[in-house]
């Protein structure tokens, strides 16, 4: 029996400490990091899926928040929207200028300099944060010294808030000045310069940063990393804001309204092209774009219109491809950066087809104007018929397989043919047709 007690006593031992252990508390999961990232233009939709990460963040609890960049630019309300939610996020947050090749250029420089840790992957740059209108015209020069000092200001105050160079921030919206990793290292424009996310977590790891009045110490190193993507609407939104896509919905938009203008009750013309109007006109307002085109692309719209009310014989439709030519090629400005641009390809291409298009459609307008009627009462001038009586002076004639009341100022015997020439009430004007052929 004792040999017995002692063969169990270990196992009960054993069953004891692994007990134990299982009721030892689970040690705390550690803080995650979040990825975003933002390789397009400066827009509402990149602003609002950044508010949106920032949200899910402060949520989690985050270590830190990585913005991986990569943009030309774009517009100066969205980049302050979203320096303003990096300056006001209670989680700590690093802009990555990556991967190699990518650019933090014109308004992803201010976003850069706002945020807490600025870092760039090797083969980067940033710079060129000269501001642009992006309302049409050539600012005056009161004007755009205004703007150029405001955000001059605005990026020094920026550069300095983080303990960055703000002499070089000034220049790069100045003087358009643009640095690569290694050198915005160098001149104190960034912090870190890190071949990838995972080296950049180690190398943030101890790193304090100060959130409003607290100073918070970053752990990253081993820390898990969630990315999160753009969701279904943020990536719809951001591919409208192609500017090739936005003038092509335009251009479909006025085809809708033109079809549906011209065959009214259609519905479908309508629907599509309204919709295809209000998504162009949208992804329009990130960029570079001309008053005065738009105007003309409007105008254009209203001589299809009133081409459709009034018989002008073309006319006003020629001027509408006119308008419609003129206002695309002044709709988006040359001296604006390629990504506020449609393509020449494009631009060309759609021009020529709205021109075909709509000549296709003038001269069908025009020819069914001029065709000889073939229905009704006048339809029936010109006709060949039969007399069924004599006519000397009235008579019954049989055209188009219907018996019609004839006058004829010359006599014509039953069984001759006859040829319309014209009506009066329900009676037809006809005359001899071999006496038609003598006169003519």
């Amino acid at each position: 029996m004792s040999l017995q007690f002692r063969r169990i006593v270990p196992v009960v031992l054993l069953l004891l400490a692994i007990a134990r252990g299982n009721a030892l508390p689970a040690e705390p999961a550690r803080p995650p990091v979040l990825v975003a990232t933002i390789a397009a233009p400066i827009g509402p939709v990149t602003a609002d899926y950044l508010a949106a990460v920032i949200e899910r963040a402060e949520g989690d609890n985050a270590a830190l928040l990585v913005v991986e960049l990569d943009t030309p630019g774009g517009l100066d309300s969205a980049m302050r929207q979203m320096v303003q939610g990096i300056i006001q996020s209670r989680v700590p947050v690093a802009v990555y200028v990556s991967p190699p090749g990518a650019r933090s250029a014109s308004a992803g420089v201010l976003i850069t300099l706002a945020s807490d840790v600025a870092a760039m992957a090797p083969g980067t740059n940033i710079g060129a944060a000269h501001p642009v209108n992006l309302g049409g015209g050539p600012m005056d020069n009161t004007m755009s010294r205004k703007v150029e000092n405001d955000a001059a200001a605005y990026a020094r105050s920026l550069a300095a808030r983080s303990g960055r160079n703000a002499d070089w921030a000034e220049s790069a919206v100045r003087e358009s000045a643009s640095l690569s990793g290694k050198d915005a290292l160098e001149k104190k424009v960034i912090d870190l310069v890190s071949p990838s996310l995972a080296d950049l977590l180690e190398q943030v790891d101890g790193r304090t940063v100060r959130k409003g009045d607290a100073v918070l110490t970053l752990r990253t190193k081993g820390a898990p990393v969630t990315r999160v993507p753009m969701g279904l609407r943020h990536r719809i939104l951001s591919a409208l804001a192609d500017p090739n896509i936005a003038y092509i919905l335009m251009m479909l938009g006025v085809y809708g309204i033109y079809f549906e203008l011209a065959s009214p009750g259609a519905v479908f013309p309508g629907v599509v092209g309204g919709i295809s109007l209000v998504l162009g006109f949208y992804a329009l307002q990130t960029l570079s774009a001309n008053y005065a085109g738009f105007l003309l692309i409007l105008l254009a719209v209203l001589l299809f219109f009133l081409e459709l009310k009034i018989q002008s014989h073309g006319a006003l439709a020629i001027g509408g491809i006119v308008a419609m030519v003129l206002g695309s090629l002044m709709l988006f400005r040359r001296s604006a950066d390629p990504f506020l641009r449609v393509s020449w390809t494009v631009l060309v291409t759609m021009v020529v087809l709205s021109a075909i298009f709509f000549s296709v459609v003038i001269s069908l307008a025009v020819r069914s104007q001029l065709r000889k009627p073939f229905s009704g009462s006048e339809g029936m001038v010109g006709e060949e018929g039969e007399a069924v009586t004599d006519i000397d002076g009235k008579g019954k004639v049989r055209v188009v397989g219907e018996l019609w009341d004839a006058r004829c100022d010359r006599a014509v015997r039953k069984g001759e043919a006859v040829t319309v020439k014209g009506l009066d009430g329900m009676t037809l004007i006809v005359e001899r047709k071999d006496l038609e052929r003598r006169n003519t």
